[in-house]
């Protein structure tokens, strides 16, 4: 994976996620559940090392925007 940029950090509240996973379809469907609670990037490719089980997916969130904030009739808590 490419190193995380100074910018991608540079408020509080943005997080880099490293997903590790067995497949892609473990990968997406928790990527699907961030983007449920909080803003997200979009899905980007999975990548594979070769002779390493699994696949790697990153994707940046933002906890400032909460899709459903506490109190809204959809939020998940």
């Amino acid at each position: 994976m490419e190193a995380i940029n100074e910018v991608h950090l540079s408020e509080p509240g943005l997080i880099v996620v490293d997903i590790a996973a067995a497949d892609d379809e473990t990968a997406f469907a928790f990527h699907t559940e961030l983007a449920t609670r909080w803003a997200t990037t979009s899905v980007e490719p999975t990548t594979h090392e070769p002779g390493q089980p699994g696949v790697r997916l990153r994707c940046y969130l933002d906890m400032r925007q909460p899709l459903n904030p506490p109190g809204h009739p959809d939020a998940p808590w």
